[in-house]
């Protein structure tokens, strides 16, 4: 299906993760749809990402950014005006579930709060003015832990949470310009970090199996190239007239009747 993205610039955070991360595989979803991406991102990994795409004769462009610095999100999104002249659309994709709970500390809690929330904000607040003008719009990637708590993790629940709310009051800030904001809510989704946590554990195969048993459609996770296809259909104009919904992509994880379960 023609998506309509071809030559739309989407400036995309958090997309130079391991390949395999939900980020890469919606940077590649997005060049096999014939749009620029621009990725925002402090690993330098995405240099590497780019130059592929490039040697394929793909346009795309890395503007490497410490995220949580105002100063360096205000100059990516000026670097990226500057080569393209336009931004069509945002995608809002860092994400790190880091832990921190009660018993952490107060600069933990507030970094946490800047690397998955505010940097939101800032890379939306300086891309602001060039959505206005190509009437584009912003997805922010959110989790269930916002929704759902998970334990230990305050600093992330509490940014996620936040991030929920950002998307409907821009849906509301942007209807007098013609604009659109939604949020993808991911559940379980088996990519590098997850693969990483679940070999981490001491009982890593019966854990994954104890998750996989409660997700209720095929009992299995959902896969970032499920994500990357509904994160492109919303930036879209095949979605012109869906704005302020939190789209769950989960396999019916959180919402649907528990006595689906497969197992107790």
């Amino acid at each position: 299906m023609d998506l309509g993205l071809k030559d739309k610039v989407v400036v995309i955070s958090g997309a130079a993760g391991h390949p395999g991360s939900i980020g890469e595989v919606m940077l590649r979803a997005l060049a096999r749809e014939g749009a620029i991406p621009a990725v925002v991102d402090r690993n330098a990994r995405g240099f590497g990402y780019v130059e592929e795409l490039q040697a394929q004769g793909i346009d795309a462009h890395f503007a490497q950014t410490d995220v949580t610095e105002p100063e360096q999100m205000a100059a990516a999104v000026k670097q990226i005006v500057g080569k393209y002249g336009r931004i069509d659309a945002v995608i809002n994709n860092v994400g790190v579930n880091d832990g921190v709970g009660l018993e952490g500390s107060l600069d933990d809690f507030m970094y946490s709060l800047k690397l998955n929330m505010v940097s939101y904000w800032l890379l939306v607040k300086h891309c602001f003015p060039y959505l206005k003008e190509s009437k584009g719009n912003v997805l922010n990637i959110g989790s269930k832990v916002g929704y759902t708590g998970q334990g230990n993790t305050s600093g992330y629940a509490a940014a996620k949470g936040g991030v929920l709310a950002l998307t409907r009051e821009w849906a509301v800030d942007f209807v007098k310009y013609g604009m659109r904001s939604n949020a993808i809510i991911i559940a379980e989704s088996y990519t590098p970090a997850y693969d990483t946590w679940i070999r981490g554990l001491e009982n890593g195969e019966a854990k994954l199996k104890s998750i996989t048993n409660r997700i209720p459609l095929e009992n299995r996770m959902t896969t970032p190239e499920e994500i990357a296809n509904t994160a492109l259909f919303l930036i879209s104009d095949l979605a012109s007239h869906t704005t302020g919904q939190h789209v769950f992509v989960d396999g019916g994880y959180v919402h649907l009747d528990r006595a689906l379960l497969t197992q107790a």
